[in-house]
Order: structure tokens, then C-alpha cells, then sequence
């Protein structure tokens, strides 16, 4: 069954990428779409196995692979729970991400191009998250590296979209070079690259010393710092974020496979994997907290600011991302998982929603000319309404009620309260984030859905009006004229949006299911003390103290991520319902730091300022002091001057005169006689 779940994507993305021309989109689309649902609907048994307890861990053999003296490793598939989860979340996003394109790249021409490209990075991401040992998983890393940056860069006539994507790439590989150093140093220790046996001897290599940069380390301290950097780089924290944000260049569809659900949680899944050997090394697990923290921190404050609809929820996946990092860094690698889980759905279900938003606004992405749309698409409004009180963490303290984020976020964050001191901190930084998030979360819905129509003020809009008209002639303008008699003096210019075609809306349905009840069903499983030990089975580092320590903690910590979720809604209700000309003077009397903010604490600015140019400036020096001016000019132009100039003179003796020829070869007789006559003397 493992086999089919991994495969199936695979064979579907080959089918639709090399023979798409000769298919047609139809049948593209219907075979890998039709992989997915496959692959999906044999995925959730064996989930499901697990949860009650009658699943069974295993490898299935695929092939050997290599055998170079010590390193020996095969193609195998582990199934654990571990294993089971991220394959629900890998596989369920992804059919219901091919579905929802069947209507949003309707238009594009290129269809058998995209589902391929979606269907291999299914194939990548299962690859990496069924990965018997860190070649293997190493393997599915670079693949979902390299669809991503295919599927980023898929409209490559965009040149953002361009660059988008080869910014991506860098900074991803930058974080992977970490990780090699770091499997490199793995297979040094322990002589082998089978997760199984690194887990198993972990324990004994703890307090050893290893020399690196010609220093000497604690081993496992250093090990996992250095596969986290690679974490870092694929799950966008700080320091290596700068890429998800101008991800968003892609389709839609991509934003919610890639940049929320599957992709960017490698890093968390990884860190997980890895766990028996993190709790190993403290100081490393110090070092994701602090990382995951000041993501948490950073992202959330970013996204406040954002005006591009997709780049607020881009910002907040950052943001959640970080809160997924810090739970590991405590300890809490079950809650960590959870709100993965739970992410899953709430994300792609915003991210869908915005991309069904933006379909409605032709391709409009800026909030700023959204406005009451809940009455135009009310179907797609109250399912990012569910998305929303999912994310926000809606629901009622000490009581089992409440959407997904509820179960998740609070399980992080009375898990890091009941660590410990660095906990403690921690936890006072994510009860501010979720402020953030609810602020900037309800920010969108308001500038979305709510107030008065601001459709008029968009180029999208009123380009898309004009090439109406242009079609519908005199019919259109009649119809405009009609549309005045009745007071339509609210800017809209004569734009109406429409609700997403069916193939758009049931993504978002079954999504919204998730984002509402997977908390529920779920979180005595993942986090419960006894049933979270029962359920994990050894797959992760389960520490049920802690779970059960999370419960014991006083109320008012309790209470505390509740009270943030409030405190940022009435603080958006405030600005935004209220006071809409609010914002507008905090910007005036804070520009500063709303520029400081907006512009992402100038990360992209200090990278250019201390990477780019100066590269670009050793790249000219090379370019025009070494190539030109040095090879080029004593070497292959240097040659080639050389012929022009003898060929020159040799062209002004072919004079083409009988007499001329005559006389050079009489000239040329005589030096041979007289050569000849001095060398018989």
C-alpha cells in the first residue's frame, strides 16, 4: 500500500509532464488528480490504524541503493505514526490543491505542465517524509526544492516570478549545505546513515567531542545545529526566511501546496524524526527555541503591515512555523506535530480562500481594493471565516470547544509555560504573537469582506471593466448607464464579483471541515499524556511528563492565549470596522516603524547590501579585469587579432596582377638559390 501512496504521484507527474501534448489537459489533469484522491484515500486507513491503536511499523524494501565501504544504504519506506500523519497532510492538501486548480488555471495553457509539476513535488515531499535514512530523505529534500522551483517560477514571463523562484533556490541551498555538513558529520560519528541506528546510538555519544573549524565541539551539539540550518532553510525561519514571502509570485494553488501545508514543514517533520537525538544535545534544542521564537515574533509583526492578500498569510505561516520550532525546542515534539496537523488545514483552507478571493477581483491581490465582498461571494467569505477562527484560535478555555487552532496553539503554549524557565519566556512571546496573529488576521477579513466597496480604485478592476466593455459594445454601456439611474456612486466601476466555479468551492468545504474538527477528534491523541505515549509509539521523543505538566499549570496562563485572540480582534475591530481612518494616522504619527516593519526589518536590504552587491562587484572585477581584459585579450581574442592583422597584410600582396605574381616568385627562386649556394659553401 506504502508503495502505491509514494509511486502513484510519481507515475501520474510522468505521464501528464511528458505526454501532456498528446493527452490533452483533460486527461492530465484527470490522472493526476485522480493519483492524488488514490493516494489520499489509501493514506487516512493507515493513519487511522495508528490512531486506534492497531497499526504496526514497518520498511518495506523498494531497491538497494549503494555500497561504497561503510556506506551502505537502500531505497526503503518506513511507515510509523509519524510517517502516517505526514502522509494525510501531504496527500490530502495536495488532491484537494489539484482539484481547486481545475478552475483557477482553467485560463492557463500550460495545464499539463502545472499538475505535472504539482504531482512531482507530491512525489518529493512523500519521498522525504517515508525516508528510511538521511540520504534518502536528503533525496525527497532536493526534490521538493527543485519542484518548487519549477512551480514558483511556473509563469516564468513574469520576471518576478523569475526572480522569485531563483531566490528560492539560493537561499534554500544555503540551508542545505548545512544540512549535508551535517549528515556528512552524521555518517563520520556513527558510520552509518540509517535513522534507526543514529537514534539508537545517540544516547551513547552524548558528552563527546568532535573537531570542526578546527575546534573542538560537543558532537551531537554540533551535528544538530548543523541539520537544523537546513530545517532553517526549508521552513523559512529567521535568517533564511527571505524567501517565502516572494514565493507568493506563484500561482495561487502553489502557495497553499508548497508554502503552507507541505513544503515549509519538512523542517518540522525532520526535527521530529530526529528527536531521540536533539533531546541528546540541549544546547542545540536552546538554539531552535530561540530561532523559533524570534520567527514567531518577527512574522507576526511583519504580517501586520502586509497589503498583498497572500503575502499577510504568507508572513503568518512564517509566524505559526515559528511556533511549531519553539514547541520542539521545549520539548513538546507531539504538540509541535499537532499544530502542524492542524495548519494543514487551516492554512491551505486561507490560502484557497484568498486564491477563490482574488479569482473574484481578477487577480487583484491588494487589500486595500477589496471591500464588502461577503455579500458577492458569501461562500468563500464563511469558509476564511472558519479558517480564520481556526488560526486566531477561537474557542472556550477549559472546555473541549473550539476550532483547530484552539487545540494546537494552546497546546504549544502551555506546554512551553510548563518546561521550564526559557519556556516561560517563550510562552510570553507566543501569547504576543497570537495578539499579532488575531490583529492582522481579522485585519484581512475586515479590509476583505467588510466596509464599503473599494473595487474602483483597482488598475485589475478597471482594466477588466474596459475589456467588457470593449466586447459587449453598446449592451455594456447600457447596462453601466442602467446601473447609475440606481446610485452606484461607490467607486465599483461596474464590476461585480462572482463566487468560484464548483471545482474551487468543494476544496474549500472539505478544508473548512478541518479547520473546524480536526482539533477535537485529535488532540487527545497527539498531546494527551497516556494516549499521545500510546499513539506516537516511540516514532518521536514523547515526553508524557511534560503533556501531563501542561494541564497542571495556573489558570491565568491558561486564559492568557484567549485573552490575546480577543485583544487583537477588538484592536482590528477598532482600526478597521470603527475607525477605519485609524490606520492612516498611526502610519503618519509611526512612520518609522511602519516602515521599519513594512518593510520587513530591512532583511532583503542588509542581504543586498552585504551579499548581492558586493558579489555582484567581485563578479565585474572577474568579469571585466579577468576574462576580458587578461584571457580574452592574450588568449582566443588575442589569437584572433593576431590572424586579422597577418590576413591584412597577406590580402594587400593579392594584388591580382599576372606580372606581380611573376616577380614575387622570381624573388622567392633567387632567395632559394642563394640559401641554397650558401649552404653548399
Amino acid at each position: 500500500m506504502i508503495s502505491y501512496i509514494v509511486f502513484l504521484p510519481l507515475l501520474a507527474a510522468i505521464v501528464a509532464g511528458l505526454g501532456g501534448r498528446f493527452i490533452g489537459n483533460f486527461a492530465a489533469k484527470l490522472v493526476t488528480t485522480g493519483a492524488l484522491f488514490a493516494a489520499c484515500a489509501l493514506s487516512w486507513p493507515i493513519f487511522i490504524s495508528f490512531l486506534t491503536g492497531h497499526g504496526t511499523a514497518g520498511v518495506t524494501p523498494v531497491l538497494h541503493w549503494l555500497s561504497s565501504g561503510d556506506l551502505v544504504f537502500d531505497w526503503a519506506l518506513r511507515v510509523d505514526t509519524l510517517t502516517a500523519v505526514m502522509l494525510v497532510v501531504v496527500t490530502s492538501v495536495s488532491a484537494l490543491v489539484h482539484l481547486y486548480s481545475w478552475g483557477y488555471m482553467a485560463e492557463d495553457p500550460s495545464q499539463p505542465r502545472f499538475f505535472a509539476y504539482l504531482s512531482l513535488f507530491t512525489f518529493a515531499m512523500l519521498m522525504l517524509v517515508t525516508a528510511d535514512n538521511l540520504v534518502q530523505m536528503f533525496f525527497g529534500w532536493e526534490g521538493v526544492g527543485l519542484a518548487s522551483y519549477l512551480l514558483i517560477g511556473f509563469w516564468y514571463h513574469k520576471p518576478s516570478a523569475n526572480a522569485a523562484a531563483i531566490k528560492a533556490f539560493v537561499v534554500n541551498r544555503v540551508g542545505d549545505l548545512g544540512f549535508m555538513l551535517g549528515i556528512f558529520g552524521t555518517f563520520l560519528v556513527f558510520r552509518t546513515v540509517s535513522i534507526p541506528e543514529v537514534l539508537a546510538a545517540a544516547p551513547a555519544v552524548a558528552g563527546s567531542h568532535i573537531s570542526f573549524l578546527s575546534m573542538r565541539f560537543d558532537t551531537l551539539t554540533i551535528l544538530c545545529l548543523l541539520l537544523f540550518i537546513g530545517a532553517m532553510g526549508k521552513s523559512a525561519q529567521l535568517g533564511l526566511h527571505t524567501w517565502l514571502p516572494d514565493a507568493m509570485e506563484g500561482p495561487t494553488p502553489v502557495s497553499a501546496l508548497i508554502h503552507a501545508a507541505t513544503m515549509v514543514t519538512a523542517g518540522v517533520f525532520m526535527l521530529c524524526r530526529l528527536s531521540p537525538m536533539f533531546e541528546a544535545a540541549p544546547v542545540a534544542l536552546g538554539f531552535v527555541t530561540f530561532i523559533g521564537a524570534a520567527t514567531c515574533f518577527f512574522a507576526g509583526t511583519v504580517g501586520t503591515c502586509q497589503h498583498d492578500i497572500k503575502r499577510v498569510i504568507a508572513y503568518s505561516t512564517c509566524s505559526q512555523l515559528g511556533y511549531m520550532f519553539f514547541a520542539a525546542g521545549v520539548g513538546a515534539y507531539g504538540a509541535a506535530m499537532f499544530h502542524l496537523f492542524t495548519h494543514a488545514f487551516f492554512k491551505a483552507l486561507l490560502f484557497l480562500g484568498a486564491g477563490s478571493v482574488i479569482h473574484a477581483m481578477h487577480h487583484e491581490q491588494d487589500m486595500r481594493h477589496y471591500g464588502a465582498l461577503r455579500k458577492h461571494i458569501p461562500f468563500t467569505y464563511w469558509t476564511m471565516m472558519a479558517g480564520t477562527l481556526a488560526i486566531t484560535g477561537v474557542g472556550i478555555p477549559l472546555t473541549s470547544f473550539g476550532f483547530a487552532g484552539f487545540f494546537s496553539k494552546d497546546a504549544i503554549l502551555e506546554s512551553a509555560f510548563a518546561s521550564g524557565p526559557n519556556g516561560q519566556l517563550v510562552f510570553w512571546v507566543g501569547c504576543f504573537v497570537a495578539l499579532l496573529t488575531s490583529f492582522y488576521s481579522w485585519r484581512l477579513m475586515f479590509l476583505t469582506f467588510f466596509g464599503k466597496p473599494r473595487w474602483g480604485t483597482s488598475e485589475h478592476i478597471q482594466h477588466a471593466v474596459h475589456d467588457h466593455g470593449q466586447d459587449h459594445g453598446h449592451d455594456h454601456a447600457a447596462a453601466h448607464a442602467h446601473g447609475d439611474q440606481h446610485g452606484h456612486d461607490d467607486g465599483t466601476a461596474g464590476y461585480h464579483p462572482h463566487e468560484s466555479p464548483l471545482s474551487m468551492l468543494v476544496p474549500l468545504a472539505l478544508l473548512t471541515t478541518g479547520a473546524v474538527l480536526a482539533g477535537y477528534f485529535f488532540h487527545h491523541a497527539f498531546v494527551g499524556a497516556e494516549e499521545g505515549a500510546h499513539f506516537w509509539a516511540g516514532s518521536i521523543a514523547f515526553d508524557a511528563h511534560l503533556m501531563h505538566a501542561m494541564h497542571e499549570i495556573p489558570l491565568w496562563a491558561k486564559l492568557m492565549p484567549a485573552s490575546a485572540m480577543i485583544i487583537g480582534l477588538l484592536i482590528a475591530w477598532r482600526n478597521y470596522i470603527r475607525h477605519p481612518d485609524a490606520p492612516a494616522r498611526f502610519v503618519a504619527n509611526m512612520s518609522g516603524l511602519h516602515n521599519f516593519v513594512f518593510r520587513k526589518w530591512y532583511f532583503d536590504e542588509l542581504y543586498d547590501a552585504i551579499f548581492v552587491r558586493p558579489a555582484q562587484a567581485l563578479g565585474r572585477i572577474f568579469w571585466k579585469g579577468g576574462d576580458e581584459a587578461i584571457i580574452d585579450r592574450f588568449g582566443p581574442d588575442g589569437a584572433a587579432r593576431a590572424v586579422a592583422g597577418t590576413s591584412g597584410v597577406a590580402v594587400k600582396i593579392q594584388s591580382g596582377f599576372l606580372y606581380s605574381y611573376a616577380f614575387v616568385m622570381l624573388i622567392g627562386l633567387a632567395a632559394l638559390v642563394t640559401w641554397l649556394m650558401a649552404v653548399v659553401r
